[in-house]
C-alpha cells in the first residue's frame, strides 16, 4: 500500500530533497541540484516567489521506505498573465510502478481541484531559471546541475495518466572541439554586426564591475523571455536571489553584456566552467567539502555551460548571438 504524506517538518524536506541522490544513485549521467538552494526553494522566508504562489511538497511511502516525491504550486501571477488556472507539478521522482505515480499525481490533482484549478501541467518551478521540463530523449546525456534528468519510463507513466507534451524545449551542445575556421567565421561575423548596428561589448573585467550591469541584464531578461512558454517577469527580491545563487560561480572571462550606441545593454549571454563533476561527487552539497571542488572546476575544466542568453526583440535576427559568442570563445 502506498500513503503519500505532505511535508511537512525540515526533517522531512531535507529526505525529499535529497530523494534523487538515491533513486539515480547508480545512474552516471545524473547531476544533482544544489542542496542548499532546494532547501531554500520550500523556504517561504527565503524564497520571493511566495510573494504571488502557494505550494505544497509530498512524500510517498510503501512499508515506510520513500518511493517518490512531488511538488505542488499555484503560481497566481502565471495564471493571470497567461489566463489560465492551472496548478503546476514539480521536482517530481519516482519509481517505475503504477501505484505510486498514481496516488503522487492524485494528490496534486486532488490539491489543484481543491483551489480551483482546472489544469495540472509541469514539470515547472516557482520561476523560469528554477529547473523545468522532463526529459524525453537524449538519457544517455547528462543533466546540468540546473536541469533535470529522469528516467525514461517517467514518459510512459505520464502518458499512461493521459498527460500529453504541450511543448519542446531542446538543449544544445554548440561546439564539440575547437575548430578555427568556425571561431574565425564568427568573429567576422560579430565585427561587421557591431560596424552596421554601432554595437559594442561592455569591458566588464571583475564581479564589482558587473553588478551596474546586473539590473540592466534582468530587466532585459524579463522582456527577452516574455513571449515564452509559461514565463513570469521576475521581481526584484528574485533578482537579488538568483545573482547570490549563480554570481559566485562566474568568471567574467565567459560573460558578455552587447550594449548599443545609447548604452543600452541589447543582449548578454553568461557561461561558466561545468560544474556537473563537482556536484557529482558531492550529491549537490557544498559543505564540508563540496566547494572545494566547485573552485577546482572552476580553475580546471575543459567544458563551458551556458547559463542564460537573451536578445532584446528588437535586435533578434541581427546576428547579436554571433558577438555573444564571440566574446566567450
Amino acid at each position: 500500500m502506498v500513503v503519500v504524506k505532505e511535508v511537512i517538518s525540515k526533517k522531512d524536506l531535507r529526505k525529499f530533497v535529497d530523494y534523487p541522490n538515491k533513486l539515480y544513485k547508480d545512474s552516471p549521467y545524473f547531476v544533482p541540484a544544489t542542496y542548499a538552494d532546494d532547501l531554500d526553494d520550500w523556504n517561504r522566508k527565503r524564497n520571493p516567489a511566495f510573494e504571488y504562489c502557494e505550494a505544497k511538497c509530498f512524500l510517498a511511502y510503501r512499508d515506510d521506505q520513500i518511493v517518490g516525491r512531488i511538488g505542488a504550486i499555484l503560481s497566481h501571477k502565471s495564471n493571470k498573465i497567461w489566463h489560465t488556472n492551472r496548478m503546476r507539478f514539480t521536482q517530481v521522482d519516482f519509481i517505475d510502478d503504477d501505484e505510486v505515480v498514481d496516488a503522487l499525481f492524485k494528490t496534486v490533482e486532488t490539491y489543484a481541484l481543491s483551489l480551483g484549478c482546472d489544469e495540472v501541467h509541469g514539470p515547472l518551478g516557482f520561476s523560469d531559471l528554477d529547473r523545468e521540463g522532463m526529459l524525453v530523449e537524449g538519457f544517455e546525456e547528462p543533466n546540468l546541475f540546473f536541469t533535470y534528468y529522469n528516467h525514461p519510463y517517467y514518459v510512459k507513466q505520464l502518458t499512461r495518466l493521459g498527460y500529453t507534451k504541450d511543448v519542446d524545449w531542446i538543449e544544445y551542445r554548440l561546439f564539440d572541439e575547437y575548430n578555427p575556421k568556425t571561431v574565425e567565421s564568427i568573429g567576422l561575423i560579430s565585427k561587421r554586426m557591431q560596424s552596421i548596428y554601432k554595437l559594442k561589448e561592455a569591458n566588464v573585467k571583475t564581479h564589482l564591475g558587473a553588478y551596474p550591469y546586473i539590473k540592466k541584464m534582468f530587466a532585459l531578461l524579463n522582456v527577452a523571455y516574455a513571449p515564452l512558454y509559461s514565463v513570469v517577469d521576475l521581481n526584484d527580491r528574485q533578482i537579488r536571489r538568483y545573482v547570490n545563487k549563480f554570481l559566485p560561480m562566474i568568471n567574467m572571462d565567459y560573460v558578455s553584456f552587447v550594449m548599443n550606441e545609447k548604452n543600452e545593454m541589447i543582449g548578454f549571454g553568461i557561461c561558466a566552467p561545468s560544474m556537473n563533476k563537482a556536484f557529482k561527487k558531492s550529491n549537490g552539497r557544498l559543505l564540508p567539502f563540496g566547494f572545494l571542488r566547485v573552485l577546482k572546476a572552476m580553475k580546471h575544466n575543459d567544458t563551458l555551460d551556458m547559463f542564460l542568453i537573451a536578445v532584446h526583440p528588437d535586435y533578434q535576427g541581427k546576428g547579436v548571438n554571433a558577438i555573444i559568442i564571440d566574446k566567450i570563445l
